[in-house]
């Protein structure tokens, strides 16, 4: 998509335009660090960790929050659901950044930084909760909306199931590896290519993360056909695909 979006700022004129083809899964392969969403926070199925010591959350912190001070956290890896999105702030950006680096060197599957922390929180007029720390974190994955669970996805692949796999990555992501049984149609060709879908069966949609795949699923809903989406990484070397959850 941001080759194409690339192009349509240039027809609009704009002349210093430059695309990062790799986008949010490389920038944190390459270490960077990414922010959550004031909604995500607030409503995302995911761990959301305080980094302040104790007396300060005690005294006030972001609700469903955990706390584990910077000072301690580096032996509070088994505590952590590392499959888990999980968010941590802190009083300063540079704080939550240290804690974000060494939870994602842990291998954890997706995490992030709300950058505002507990100051932010407050000023939008939010209440802050306070109390000691839960005394243990626990954490369940949850099917959003018009998604489907990795073990069924799998189960399409072996083509027994009346489902397709419906993959909507570029043409040059798929020359990396592609799931069996699946038709590859890129996002940015799916409302021109609709009828080569099959219409009495389900398409399960993926892409790299599940981002390009959610929006491929407006295209589908609209067109009156049954999809859900995978929200995973998905991940290609030498023809092989492997879903990362």
């Amino acid at each position: 998509m941001s080759p194409n979006s690339a192009g349509l700022a240039k027809k609009m004129g704009y002349t210093n335009v430059h695309v990062m083809l790799e986008g949010v899964p490389g920038w944190k392969k390459a270490g960077k660090s990414v922010v959550a969403s004031e909604k995500f926070v607030q409503t995302g199925n995911i761990v959301l960790v305080d980094l302040r010591s104790k007396e300060e959350y005690e005294a006030g912190h972001i609700p469903r929050a955990h706390n584990i001070p910077m000072a301690s956290l580096a032996d509070k890896e088994d505590s952590l659901p590392l499959k888990a999105p999980i968010v941590v702030y802190a009083n300063s950006f540079v704080e939550a950044q240290k804690g974000y680096n060494l939870i994602k060197k842990w291998g954890a599957k997706t995490g992030s930084i709300w950058p505002g922390g507990v100051k932010s929180w407050s000023a939008t007029g939010k209440k802050l909760a306070t109390g000691p720390t839960p005394a243990a974190i626990t954490w369940v994955r949850q099917l959003g909306k018009g998604e489907v669970g990795v073990a069924e996805f799998q189960k399409a692949m072996d083509g027994n199931t009346n489902q397709v796999i419906l993959d909507v990555r570029t043409k040059d992501e798929v020359q990396t590896g592609a799931f069996k049984n699946s038709i590859s149609i890129p996002l940015d060709q799916i409302e021109k290519r609709i009828a080569e879908l099959p219409k009495d069966k389900e398409m399960l949609i993926h892409c790299s993360t599940g981002a390009r795949a959610e929006m491929a699923k407006a295209a589908l809903d609209k067109a009156g056909l049954k999809s859900r989406f995978l929200r995973a990484d998905v991940e290609c070397e030498q023809g092989k695909c492997a879903i990362k959850d």
